[in-house]
């Protein structure tokens, strides 16, 4: 079959559900994953053909897409700061506004000396992972509670040949840890129960509910329990770092304040929406 064919097919089966370019953008992710063979392939031949087996995950991949299986889930990995990192349906899939919190930490930890991080409910071990490959001399501990989130994380150390510590443990029934650090930072659940019907069904059917959901209730659930731990964790002079909800950046730093914590700042992502809270101890 010619692969030029498959390409025609994907655009006709995927057109009611993404737009064009998106199509295309998974049709020569699938070429490079499965065939090894450079996305412009069909500039230089054509005519290229693939056999059975090749139609075969072409055909799997198309009918995932289109019940909305996230490519990243499809391919089995995501590009993250440079690294890859192994995604499956028990972690979430590492987003960009996310990179912009490593940018940031890494800006400030060049200013300062730390030894021991914590990413608290660490999913991919994303942003403990990234971070030990910005600071190398730090030692990075990775908790989350699911069990097949912290296998995916120790793969995915391993993968970059990096050295971390793995503690399964559910933050919000933890009341104190073995060691202070120096940084304790967390991407905890921010979604509300009542946004779920504007998002895309990709995320809302496949990512892992546990890792992005929490009560209208009390939607700092998470950051308050957080930060409480840290204050009895944290060195002195050490930062907590959180990625947040847009609709509350606000009440994440009056939440800080009140727990006195210092130097609060709210930052922008690079969409600019209020993304990351830090403070100091």
């Amino acid at each position: 079959m010619k692969l030029s064919a498959v390409k025609q097919s994907f655009l006709e089966t995927l057109n009611s559900e993404y737009d064009g370019e998106e199509v295309l953008s998974f049709f020569y992710c699938l070429v490079e994953e499965f065939l090894s063979e450079k996305r412009f392939i069909l500039h230089i031949k054509p005519d290229f053909e693939i056999d059975e087996k090749q139609v075969f995950k072409f055909e799997k991949a198309l009918g995932d897409l289109k019940s909305h299986l996230p490519i990243q889930y499809i391919l089995g990995y995501t590009e993250f700061m440079s690294l890859r990192f192994k995604v499956n349906s028990s972690v979430l899939i590492p987003r960009p506004e996310t990179e912009d919190l490593i940018y940031y930490l890494d800006s400030c930890l060049k200013k300062r000396e730390v030894y021991r991080i914590l990413d608290i409910g660490t999913g991919s071990g994303c942003i403990g992972i990234s971070l030990k490959y910005k600071v190398p001399r730090a030692q990075v501990s990775l908790m989350d509670v699911s069990k097949e989130a912290l296998k995916t994380a120790e793969e995915n150390a391993k993968m970059n040949d990096l050295e971390v510590e793995l503690l399964h443990s559910d933050v919000l029934n933890t009341t104190s840890l073995n060691n202070s650090y120096d940084l304790i930072v967390s991407n905890p659940p921010y979604i509300r129960n009542l946004e779920k019907e504007v998002m895309r069904p990709n995320v809302l059917n496949h990512e892992p509910h546990l890792a992005l959901f929490v009560s209208d209730e009390d939607p700092l659930l998470f950051y308050r329990k957080i930060a409480m731990l840290a204050r009895d964790h944290l060195n002195l002079g050490g930062m907590l770092c959180f990625e947040i909800n847009e609709a509350f950046g606000e009440e994440t730093v009056a939440l800080l304040d009140e727990l006195e914590y210092k130097q609060i700042e709210l930052i922008n992502d690079r969409f600019g929406k209020n993304r990351i809270v830090s403070a100091i101890r």
